[in-house]
């Protein structure tokens, strides 16, 4: 439950100050503008990198003159992503202003349809059959178990808790892991939170077929737009601010809270930023791509364990102020539960693609991921439609993969995907797909770029009541907090419409927008869908 005892903001003399420019708080700023009608002008977002988006990324690669790269890919689906259509449905597309970025994807999805032919292959490079799930009665016993659980009594319990070995060997299991990069480590209480809001997805695991693409990559298809839109509205976007700590002051009597000063390193030295009245905080906590690293052909991207970016440092830093604004702790703690490795293919022609194409039956963006579900690395790769960025030079082409156990050994390279380069990582891939006779063309036309992510599925650690703040603690006046750290009920970590969700949620409260937040999708209480789900888990 959010605090309702609160004064609205009045927006006209109201300033909005949006402590990161990913897309929580980009989303914050345009619902800001669209719905709470806060002059733009008034709304400030400091970002300490020099680029919007946060970890929704995409572009060149710093490692090679022409090469792209994305650290990760995201689906999206018509059902459970209300506040992420919501917002793009105000937003025109980067190449057609005349469209929405919402139209503009929902034009795309109606041409490139996804039904996965390849979703889980075997270590002789054979096809399964995805759609046998592998479920026993006990199976099923411990999912309906795990959903009648109620959260505060899971608590904190790892998912391997609650299922037995035997189910860790299922398709179903070794579909939902990477669909949504799931680890049996991870937090019990989030993969219920999964069931119940992808329920949709169970009769079409196997071929992916709700999942929805943006036309390009997210930056590109998703960020653009919207940092365009806002700067065209007057929003002031300070690029090299880094926000380094806040003040708060309680009233004791009536133990309201409100944010009174920022702390802004700027690079030509220090800002304090005081908070009059009318003035609203949003902070960005934690980073799942903080400390990331690149390699490229013949390099191995390093691994950071002790947060020399500051991704988690204004976080740690509020923390100590209020027990109530959460433990960061619990989600950098453990490198080694969380870190991920990705991979960027950059192809100078067609063979590797004709070949993958042939191999699956699906033409570039209709296949979704194949997972080498016996392999060494736990590989898997995506090959989107293609161009899949805009400014991607006619004859080449770009996938996109990652490794799930970068630590264990690869089946042809032997050594940990962590410790090898990118030639190697993509010779492992050619040894997985069985295309051994045109490696050494692919080798010679390819670039590969690495990213080494210290914190990629942090969000889903092992957490308790309290680990998480609020996106308006208790009592706070003038302040929220955003991203994928905080607690929103119901709601599930690791996608786009989490971070907007907290936004709308923010602004809605504090400036008293009238219009309805869309509901949190719940397949369970659509008698058709909930249907369906149990007709698939039992059959």
């Amino acid at each position: 439950m959010q605090n309702k005892k609160r004064n609205l903001l009045d927006a006209q003399h109201s300033h909005l100050w949006i402590i990161g420019g990913g897309i929580a708080g980009m989303a914050a700023a345009a619902f800001a503008i669209r719905d709470a009608k806060v002059p733009a002008k008034n709304i400030h977002i400091l970002e300490e990198l020099d680029i919007s988006g946060g970890s929704m990324d995409g572009g060149p690669t710093p490692h090679a003159a022409q090469a792209w790269v994305t650290r990760g890919g995201r689906m999206l689906t018509d059902e459970t992503y209300l506040c992420l259509w919501d917002l793009f449905s105000s937003i025109p597309s980067l190449e057609n202003p005349e469209i929405s970025v919402r139209e503009e994807c929902r034009e795309f999805n109606e041409q490139v349809k996804t039904h996965a032919q390849a979703r889980l292959i075997d270590a002789q490079h054979v096809i399964a059959d995805a759609e046998k799930l592998g479920l026993n009665t006990l199976h099923r016993a411990q999912m309906l178990r795990l959903l009648a659980s109620r959260e505060e009594k899971i608590g904190s319990r790892r998912i391997d808790e609650f299922f037995d070995d035997a189910f860790f060997a299922t398709n179903f299991w070794r579909m939902w892991r990477t669909t949504f990069a799931f680890q049996k480590w991870h937090s019990a209480a989030e993969l219920r939170r999964y069931f119940l809001r992808f329920i949709q997805e169970l009769p079409r695991i196997h071929t992916l077929a709700g999942v929805k693409r943006t036309k390009y990559n997210q930056y590109d298809s998703m960020i653009l737009p919207l940092q365009r839109w806002l700067v065209a509205q007057g929003v002031d976007v300070r690029f090299g601010n880094y926000v380094t700590d806040a003040d708060f002051i309680t009233d004791e009597e009536t133990q309201e809270r409100r944010a009174t000063r920022l702390y802004v390193k700027l690079p030509e030295g220090t800002e304090q930023i005081e908070l009059k009245a009318h003035d609203l905080a949003i902070f960005t906590l934690g980073s799942i791509t903080a400390d990331s690293r690149y390699g490229g052909n013949d390099d191995v991207p390093a691994l950071i364990r002790d947060r020399l970016d500051h991704g988690w440092t204004l976080w740690d830093t509020l923390a100590k102020k209020a027990p109530d604004f959460g433990r960061p702790m619990t989600f950098y703690g453990n490198v080694d539960e969380h870190k991920w490795e990705s991979f960027t293919l950059t192809m100078k022609d067609d063979v590797l693609l004709k070949r993958i194409i042939d191999y699956t039956g699906n033409e570039p963006g209709t296949g979704a991921l194949m997972t080498w579900f016996e392999s060494g690395w736990h590989l898997s790769i995506v090959v989107p439609a293609q161009p899949h960025f805009p400014d991607l030079p006619e004859g080449m082409y770009t996938l996109w993969g990652y490794g799930f156990q970068i630590d264990h050994i690869g089946d042809y390279i032997k050594k940990p995907m962590s410790e090898a380069t990118g030639k190697e990582i993509l010779t492992e891939l050619i040894k997985q797909l069985g295309f051994d006779d045109i490696l050494e063309h692919v080798l010679q036309t390819t670039d590969v770029t690495t990213a080494m992510m210290p914190y990629a599925s942090a969000l889903f650690a092992c957490r308790k009541l309290g680990d998480r703040p609020l996106v308006i603690p208790h009592g706070s006046q003038n302040f929220a907090f955003l991203g994928q750290f905080v607690e929103i009920e119901d709601d599930v970590v690791f996608t786009v419409e989490y971070s907007v969700r907290g936004a709308m949620i923010a602004i809605y409260e504090f400036f008293g927008v009238e219009r309805e937040i869309p509901e949190i999708y719940n397949g369970l209480l659509d008698p058709k869908v909930g249907l369906k789900a149990l007709e698939t888990v039992f059959h």
